[in-house]
């Protein structure tokens, strides 16, 4: 049976694609910020990392790559190893973009993948049922083709919260968000290298970019901290 969120925005569909329309055009006025998008750093024992996803992962609402989650993670991370590394995220970006866009790279090894995907999925409406099959489609081509041994699924975000959402489409995105984010859960817990993160951090203004939508750099800081953390005590 549908959930009621999905039943009642039959009706609404002409209302939330107004509203979504008008949200497009707004969040997507931040450019994705300069700076390098693979290299090496530190010392010790290597680690090749490859970071995937949307415009998240590309670092929008940072002013450079260096402050995004890209840069403030490899930063956590080569504190205690050699992190040779590649960003490979575009704004807009879904799962299906995403799993076309690896499947035309020269493979390359990797150790630990980071994955940052659904807010997309949710604005498209993409069904669970085919939200999960992607992403298991990505974690096993993370395993099988570049050989990965852990790859790390941040969770949705709190999409009900945003405020630069109007409702009723925040509540439709937000129940849509919990849903996925449950089922990339539920896979994570059956798939040999995916884990899932959720994401953790205060939904104060701090942390949101200027449009209300994206992270903040403080924001990226804390969540790259998170990840690293949950690589550490998972690899």
């Amino acid at each position: 049976m549908p959930a009621f969120d999905q039943l009642i925005r039959i009706p609404l569909v002409p209302l939330l694609v107004a509203q979504g329309l008008g949200v497009r055009r707004r969040v997507n006025q931040l450019p994705e910020p300069p700076g390098a998008r693979s290299g090496t750093a530190g010392d010790g024992p290597p680690m090749r990392l490859l970071i995937i996803g949307d415009s998240s992962a590309a670092g929008v609402g940072a002013t450079t790559q260096a402050k995004a989650l890209s840069g403030q993670l490899v930063d956590h991370l080569s504190q205690t190893h050699r992190v040779h590394w590649r960003l490979e995220a575009a704004t807009s970006a879904t799962t299906w973009v995403t799993l076309n866009h690896i499947e035309t790279l020269m493979p390359q090894s990797v150790d630990v993948v980071v994955s940052a995907l659904g807010v997309n999925d949710v604005t498209r409406a993409t069904s669970l049922g085919t939200w999960v099959a992607r992403q298991k489609q990505l974690a096993d081509l993370m395993s099988a083709t570049y050989g990965a041994r852990l790859m790390v699924a941040s969770g949705l975000p709190p999409m009900g919260l945003y405020p630069e959402l109007p409702q009723p489409l925040r509540w439709v995105l937000g129940e849509q968000a919990k849903r996925l984010d449950r089922g990339l859960a539920d896979l994570a817990a059956r798939h040999p290298i995916l884990t899932h993160l959720p994401i953790d951090i205060p939904f104060e203004p701090r942390f949101q970019a200027s449009d209300g939508y994206h992270p903040s750099e403080d924001a990226y800081a804390l969540w790259a901290k998170l990840i690293a953390g949950h690589i550490y005590a998972n690899l």
